[in-house]
């Protein structure tokens, strides 16, 4: 089913992105800290991926903060936003 593989592809994606992003703002990361990763994070990820990541930051910035800072795993912050099956 196209559906369901469009969606782990998304899930993948989306993973791959935040346990980049987690990786650069650290443990305990503060807001700040977070914000900057998320700048840097879709770069680092090469052009094809960082494109889709900058989308994805930008759509999802304040759950994706919310959840590093609340020191969640990136399989859950992709589910909570809808992109990952929990």
């Amino acid at each position: 089913d196209s559906v369901a593989q469009g969606r782990k592809i998304k899930c993948r994606l989306c993973t791959k992105v935040l346990k980049k992003i987690q990786a650069l703002a650290g443990d305990d990361p503060d807001e700040s800290a977070v914000q900057a990763a998320l700048q840097k994070g879709c770069r680092a990820l090469g052009r094809a991926v960082g494109k889709r990541c900058q989308q994805l930051v930008s759509k999802y910035r304040d759950q994706i903060s919310e959840g590093l800072q609340n020191g969640d795993l990136p399989q859950d912050i992709c589910a909570a936003i809808g992109l990952c099956t929990s």
